[in-house]
């Protein structure tokens, strides 16, 4: 099978282009300062299920983070112990910062809603990559992050993660010598 022709877009982490991805996402100044800005985070496809990566987002959010998170989920009422919206459009906020944890189908919708709402940032969780979705939310001015975790990111920029994304348990501004 022949590659000739793709298109591909570099990742930092990835060994070789990912075929398929036109889109350029922004680097770790840009997304920091999207989190530093943010104050409110919507979580689209957020669950009650201690399984799912979603909830482990959520709970992370509300015990170490500035954020005032929202939960987005039609059929929950509660999620850890907070209320949860049927869409964007019923928060009681216009969120900073949309989180999306749902299927690739589903991602354009999503990101007209972000838009419909006055959003300032779409974000799509790891794993998630639609380059049409991306379109909708920058051609309404939107920032856009994907295939990223809020989480990881939110610990990582404030030392709650070693450079291999494990939590050290340590925060300290100085880098650790490491014995040769």
């Amino acid at each position: 099978m022949s590659n000739a022709g793709l298109v591909a877009c570099e990742l930092p982490w990835a060994k070789e282009p990912v075929a398929g991805r036109t889109w350029v996402g922004p680097g770790a100044q840009e997304r920091y300062d999207i989190l530093r800005r943010t104050k409110s985070i919507a979580i689209v496809g957020a669950s009650d299920n201690p399984a799912r990566a979603s909830f482990f987002v959520a709970t992370y959010l509300l015990s170490s983070s500035p954020y005032d998170v929202y939960f987005v989920n039609p059929r929950a009422t509660t999620i850890l112990g907070r209320p949860a919206y049927a869409s964007l459009a019923d928060l009681p906020v216009v969120p900073d910062l949309v989180d999306v944890f749902r299927r690739d189908e589903d991602l354009p919708g999503v990101a007209q809603e972000a838009v419909d709402v006055g959003a300032k940032t779409l974000w799509l969780q790891l794993g998630s990559w639609n380059e049409e979705a991306a379109a909708i939310a920058e051609a309404a001015g939107l920032a856009v992050v994907m295939d990223r975790c809020v989480k990881i990111e939110h610990a990582r920029f404030h030392g709650g993660l070693h450079l291999a994304g494990f939590d050290t348990g340590v925060i300290s501004s100085k880098r650790q010598l490491l014995s040769r």
